[in-house]
């Protein structure tokens, strides 16, 4: 009986030690996730040219059709940043960040055309 709790003791500690890992992994990730520097750069760009869409859109300036065709282009544009991220453990890379500004860049022209 003593071999057998000492057994169950064993499997209980390593399994709290395991669960305990995870759980501080995945914090870390998630801090990192909010708060990485190129991920919050483009979101503040995608979230301004958000603004910027429905400013034109309000003032007649672009049609509601256009709107909602540069508003889905950022959408395509803000999933994409997610898929690197998940892919990079919660940041994207420097390229990453060039890429998706090119992107911006190309919807932001369109803007109040």
């Amino acid at each position: 009986m003593n071999a057998t709790f000492a057994k169950k003791t064993l499997i209980l500690s390593v399994s709290a030690l395991l669960v305990g890992i995870a759980g501080a992994a995945r914090a870390d990730e998630t801090k990192w996730d909010k708060d990485h520097p190129r991920r919050t750069e483009v979101n503040k760009r995608l979230n301004n040219q958000n603004a910027r869409i429905n400013k034109e859109a309000k003032e007649g300036e672009i049609s509601k059709g256009q709107a909602a065709k540069l508003h889905k282009e950022d959408h395509q544009i803000r999933q994409e940043e997610r898929d690197m991220a998940s892919q990079n453990k919660g940041h994207i890379t420097k390229q990453e960040q060039v890429t998706l500004n090119q992107q911006e860049n190309k919807v932001s022209r369109q803007i109040g055309k």
